[in-house]
Formats: structure tokens, C-alpha cells, sequence
């Protein structure tokens, strides 16, 4: 067991139960909302396409823009409109990558606040890669995204898709998104999470939100 002073109960309540796997079935949402249910995790994250679910006392998360975020905005907003219209409670964007590594900040702007109006009252999570910033336009860089992501209205700042060649979370990416925000938001780390102690280090550096498709692996690492 991990020795810190979290408990499995506390780590699942901040756990958004991830299945977005291309190849996944309508079977496989079912079963995954059930084992989100069992386990007692926050949320569970889907692709759009699986609304409307029934996820019980979980919340229900889709992605958007996803997996590249390329997209159009318009696109994404209508994508997170749609989505909210058929259930969902939160809402997790992948912003242009692109467009941080060219330090075009003001079109993350943008390109968050249109989504932002397209979500309405839903939780807005905006994923922004931080590997690839953090390779690309270093620890000052992801952070001024953060903090422009917020400005246009993100509840959350996330590490990443999961998807992307260059890594999910770090802890270094988390305390720079920890200390670039503040309090005015929250910091979801996802991507890579497949034990205990790595999800320990990620919430103690500042993650509030945990994304994980091993959840049962990673929570039967802490105590009871």
C-alpha cells in the first residue's frame, strides 16, 4: 500500500473514470459506468458519441476536439453544446496545440471562450498537452496557456489527452499548472496514471482531478 495519508475513498472521489478508447462498444460504456459506480469515482469520461448514459451518482464527462484539437472552434462548441444537451455535466476540450507552440496565446483565448459559450453551465476542462509544451515552449509557456485558458472561462486545466506520443501527466507539469492558476482553477492530471504512488505524487503537487482508465489498479494501491 502507498504511504500517504490518502484514502482510497478519498483519491476515487477525485477520479473521472475514463473509457475513450476508439474501438470501444456501447457494452464497454455500460460496463465502465458500472465499475465507476462500484468503485465510487467522481465521474466517468466518455466520447460524445456514448450520450446519453444513465451514470447514477457519477458525473457525466465527454471530451471534445478529440484527440487533437484541431478543430474548428465553432465545431467544438457545437460538439459541447450537443453533448451537454444530451447529459452531460462536464466537458473536456483539447485546445490547438499548434497554436501554443507558436505562442499564439490570444487564439487559445479564443478557442476556449467559444467552447466556453458552446458548454454553458457544464464543468469546461481545457487539455493542453503539457508534454509536448513543456518540450516545445517550456515551463513559462504552458503556464501563460493555463492562465489564458482560464481568462476565457476553463474550470480546470488538464495535462492531456492520453493519446499523444510525447507523455501524459508529470509532476512537473501539474506544480506548473498547480502554481500558474492559483486558486482560480483546477488542475486534472491525466494520461500515463497507472499506480498509486504516481497518482499520490500528481495530487500532492497540486492535481485536484484525476483522470484514469486503471482506476481499480491505481485506488487498490491505497489503504481503505
Amino acid at each position: 500500500m502507498t504511504e500517504t495519508n490518502l484514502r482510497r475513498a478519498d483519491v476515487a472521489a477525485l477520479v473521472d473514470h475514463t473509457l475513450l478508447k476508439p474501438e470501444a462498444t456501447r457494452e464497454d460504456a455500460a460496463a465502465a459506468l458500472a465499475e465507476a459506480a462500484e468503485l465510487g469515482t467522481y465521474a466517468v469520461c466518455l466520447s460524445p458519441s456514448m450520450l446519453p448514459v444513465n451514470s447514477g451518482a457519477q458525473k457525466t464527462c465527454v471530451v471534445v476536439g478529440f484527440p487533437s484539437g484541431k478543430h474548428h472552434s465553432l465545431v467544438k462548441a457545437a460538439e459541447a453544446r450537443l453533448a451537454v444537451d444530451s447529459g452531460a455535466d462536464e466537458v473536456d476540450m483539447v485546445i490547438d496545440v499548434g497554436a501554443a507552440v507558436a505562442g499564439r496565446y490570444d487564439e487559445i483565448f479564443a478557442d476556449v471562450i467559444t467552447v466556453r459559450e458552446g458548454a454553458a453551465d457544464a464543468v469546461l476542462k481545457v487539455i493542453v498537452e503539457s508534454a509536448v509544451l513543456l518540450e516545445t515552449i517550456g515551463a513559462e509557456g504552458l503556464a501563460q496557456v493555463c492562465r489564458r485558458a482560464v481568462d476565457a472561462g476553463a474550470d480546470f486545466v488538464k495535462t492531456s489527452t492520453g493519446f499523444h506520443p510525447a507523455g501524459g501527466a508529470s509532476v512537473e507539469a501539474v506544480r506548473v499548472m498547480r502554481e500558474a492558476v492559483g486558486t482560480r482553477a483546477g488542475v486534472k492530471a491525466s494520461g500515463g496514471i497507472r499506480t498509486a504512488e504516481f497518482a499520490a505524487e500528481l495530487i500532492a503537487a497540486g492535481a485536484n482531478r484525476l483522470g484514469l482508465s486503471g482506476t481499480a489498479a491505481v485506488l487498490a494501491g491505497f489503504d481503505e
